[in-house]
């Protein structure tokens, strides 16, 4: 399946006045004028993004951070471990379960993860009325510029870092991705004033309900930080013989304190991260690289291809073969993020 770098036929742009009769249509649903221009927006969004997402999978945009979901079928606990970076659903449900919270994110939420976790993924979505969502890549730098930014102006509380966190999407949030839907239609404006709308994004959400956690778990303090520096540590070196001795000296904890804050941040423990790591890698070795199951066990770390096919099955339900084989006919699995700061799982 195609991973396009396409525009919008001009057929099919739409702007903010591309629905006459929307507000006839919602008069006397008993909404107010606001969640009725909320309502209004969300229904632009997703048919922008459903022209912009003709591939189920990934579809590539005009920025390399940018990429536009679609699934046509419902998923049930499906094992992701996504890199960091923040989803914008536009249509559909996706429901993420870790460490015994359920979360949410739909046209209601939009999802932050701001370290690789591993978790169990929901997705509602059909023929008919397809999941579509947008995927920013986490840029760290730009994350970084605006945070120093908004600390300069002060006023921001405390608060506690989060690795993955359900932000809402408030009307504000809602315009600055309408815009940047908009300008992902037109190749020049997607060129030109996407990564500007992208910024714009960033500061909704940094500012927005969410936004002291995300803000303290981007600034890499305390153990969450040193937590951090050793998941990075993990996906630069997956396929090294890695101990949990050595990643604890690296953080400069002691063993027990080690083990102790990496399950807080990932409700794991650094083996088992380190094993999800490796399969996770190895699915996309073999989808991205036609890579057989015992290169692919090799390539990642394992000494035994019948320990690595035994351990595939039991996490993703399937022989190596077969979820390889499902993944290159059902979904676009496009490229690694070339500037990722973590080895990327999409």
């Amino acid at each position: 399946m195609a991973w396009n770098l396409f525009s919008l036929p001009e057929s099919i742009e739409m702007t903010t006045s591309s629905f006459p009769g929307t507000d006839a249509r919602l008069a006397g649903t008993g909404q107010s004028p606001a969640d009725a221009s909320t309502a209004a927006m969300r229904q632009r969004m997703a048919a922008l993004l459903a022209a912009l997402a003709p591939d189920e999978g990934y579809n590539l945009t005009a920025l390399p951070d940018v990429r536009l979901l679609r699934s046509n079928r419902p998923l049930t606990s499906v094992p992701v471990l996504y890199d960091p970076g923040i989803v914008i659903v536009c249509q559909g449900r996706k429901r993420g379960h870790f460490g015994g919270t359920t979360y949410c994110y739909d046209a209601q939420q939009c999802l932050v993860v701001s370290v690789p976790v591993p978790f169990t993924m929901e997705t509602d979505a059909s023929e008919r009325e397809p999941l579509l969502a947008i995927y920013l890549h986490l840029d760290f730098k730009l994350a970084a510029d605006l945070m120093l930014q908004l600390d300069a102006l002060g006023g921001f509380v405390a608060a506690e870092p989060k690795g993955m966190l359900s932000s809402p999407m408030s009307p504000r949030l809602c315009e600055s991705v309408l815009r940047f839907l908009e300008a992902m239609g037109r190749p020049l404006e997607a060129r030109v004033l996407g990564p500007s709308l992208v910024r714009e994004i960033y500061f909704q959400i940094l500012t927005g309900d969410q936004g002291p956690s995300m803000r303290a778990a981007l600034s890499m303090q305390g153990h969450f930080g040193k937590i951090t520096r050793a998941l990075r540590r993990i996906h630069a070196a997956y396929m090294d013989d890695l101990g949990v001795e050595q990643l604890a000296r690296e953080a400069g904890m002691s063993v027990p304190a080690f083990h102790v804050h990496f399950k807080a941040v990932t409700q794991t423990s650094p083996m088992q991260y380190l094993k999800s790591t490796r399969l996770h890698q190895a699915r996309l070795l073999m989808v991205r690289n036609g890579l057989t199951a015992a290169a692919a066990s090799a390539a990642v770390g394992y000494d035994s291809p019948s320990q690595f096919s035994r351990e595939f099955k039991r996490v993703f339900g399937r022989s190596p073969l077969e979820e390889a084989r499902r993944m290159k006919a059902e979904f676009a699995v496009p490229p690694a993020f070339a500037a990722s700061t973590y080895v990327s799982s999409h």
